[in-house]
């Protein structure tokens, strides 16, 4: 085990006992704030404390923290410390009702719970943080040797390797993409696979040539196997047509794209969601409605609701619905809106800056046709354009349309005056789609809200 390995064990191990310590600080506050009512023995007490911290292994266990991990987002430090504490509640609950414990100690369990999530969840992130502020000073790194000379070389440097908080090094480039600092070509490097001595490869290399030079690529993994450097091979993109791997039983196929919203359970959490939140925003703004009702016809005469024809799941067509924020005019199935545009009228113009145009559009989820968060559904004519220009455009119609996505709150939103502005958010669409969780979806549910308050200059 290498120097670094044994370094990030350190920390995953003294993540933990820190949680542990944590927990029965909290519990022993727990008893001495009279949290349980009822008198208890040193028995229940000492089986109490058993009982949770047994459950809490069993957390550990199955959730570990992931903080040592080079790439950890803070949507997957919430979702991991979530079920942490969800699975040492639940466990600590069966554990004690099944020894004879009084069916309202749920209440107290639930009460630790959620001050331990609060707890750990800053906690991960403060940890996050100063792992960031060590690796950037140069600690706790990984060196990496490079091999190839393509995009996805280059497109790895820069992701990866050009990020000094993610904690890695270049030891050594072998190519010829002159923005790298070279030790030599491909070739220099395959002359020297039979005299490792000479190369200094660090602690992982990435080879990225033609899957046709098979015999090198396996020589390159058994030279890193004999030097206990960790192997990885990069496909080249042009050769895999830009596929995915996925298993099919126990096959491995290749495919256009894969996502978590393939999975039946995921599909319902994210209706059930939808239901949830879209019927509750709905109730809290039913107030607001005739206020906007009677401005809209005070300020343009027309109707109220806007309804469009969008293109929706699997390409079907739906009726989107939002508040008019334009005079009546023969363009609105044809033309975006800009940012001076004439059809505007002023309270249109604010509703769009704000969103609330968009409010009928919770309708559209109830309904089923929309998703709170998802690709924003376009206009046809939009549609039948940009299929023709972009290779993967109906990729993002595998699901269903949202009233906020990931692309507009990354910066592609409003006009798309050129190509690349289309091609970047479908990409974008296309990134949440394969990378969907709902952790993701409160993420960008929250970048959203803060966007009504904090003025985006492409909200138009």
């Amino acid at each position: 085990m290498s120097r670094n390995n044994r370094t990030n064990n350190l920390i995953k191990w003294l993540i933990i006992a820190g949680d542990f310590v944590i927990f029965n600080i909290i519990l022993y506050l727990a008893f001495k704030t009279k949290l349980f009512r009822n008198p208890w023995s040193v028995e229940d007490i000492r089986m109490y404390m058993l009982a949770c911290n047994f459950a809490l292994s069993i957390g550990e266990y199955n959730f570990p923290t992931i903080i040592h991990q080079r790439i950890v987002g803070a949507d997957s430090i919430l979702k991991r410390s979530t079920m942490l504490i969800f699975t040492q509640t639940l466990v600590s609950y069966i554990v004690l009702r099944a020894f004879q414990f009084d069916p309202r100690v749920g209440l107290p369990l639930l009460a630790i719970g959620s001050v331990l999530l609060v707890v750990i969840i800053s906690l991960r992130l403060i940890e996050r943080w100063i792992l960031k502020k060590i690796r950037r000073l140069g600690y706790n790194t990984r060196s990496v040797t490079l091999v190839g000379s393509n995009a996805a070389i280059k497109e790895f440097y820069k992701k990866l390797l050009n990020n000094p908080t993610l904690g890695y090094k270049l030891q050594g480039y072998y190519g010829t993409l002159e923005d790298l600092p070279r030790q030599g070509s491909v070739d220099d490097f395959v002359s020297l696979i039979d005299t490792p001595d000479e190369l200094q490869l660090g602690d992982e290399l990435y080879l990225c040539i033609a899957r046709e030079k098979r015999e090198i690529i396996e020589k390159t993994a058994r030279m890193c196997n004999s030097r206990f450097v960790k192997f990885y091979y990069l496909p080249i993109p042009e050769e895999t047509l830009f596929l995915q791997p996925a298993l099919l039983e126990d096959v491995e196929v290749f495919t256009t794209f894969t996502s978590p919203l393939e999975d039946a359970l995921n599909r319902a959490i994210k209706r059930l969601s939808d239901i949830i939140l879209s019927a509750l925003f709905l109730l809290f703004t039913c107030l607001l409605l005739p206020i906007i009702v009677l401005i809209i016809k005070w300020q343009s005469p027309g109707p109220i609701i806007f309804k469009q024809k969008r293109t929706g799941l699997d390409g079907n067509v739906f009726y989107c619905y939002k508040f008019r924020s334009m005079h009546v005019n023969k363009e609105a199935d044809r033309v975006q809106a800009t940012k001076d545009d004439p059809r505007k009228y002023p309270f249109g113009n604010f509703m769009r800056k704000t969103n609330i145009d968009e409010l009928p559009q919770f309708w559209n989820v109830l309904l089923g046709d929309m998703s709170i968060v998802g690709p924003r559904p376009h206009m046809l004519a939009h549609t039948d354009q940009y299929s023709k220009l972009i290779n993967k455009y109906m990729i993002r119609h595998f699901v269903k349309p949202g009233v906020t996505g990931w692309a507009q709150v990354t910066g592609f939103r409003g006009e798309t005056h050129e190509l690349w502005q289309m091609e970047g958010r479908i990409e974008r669409d296309i990134w949440y789609i394969q990378h969907w969780s709902f952790w993701l979806d409160v993420r960008i549910i929250w970048m959203t809200i803060k966007t009504i308050f904090i003025r985006d200059e492409k909200a138009y």
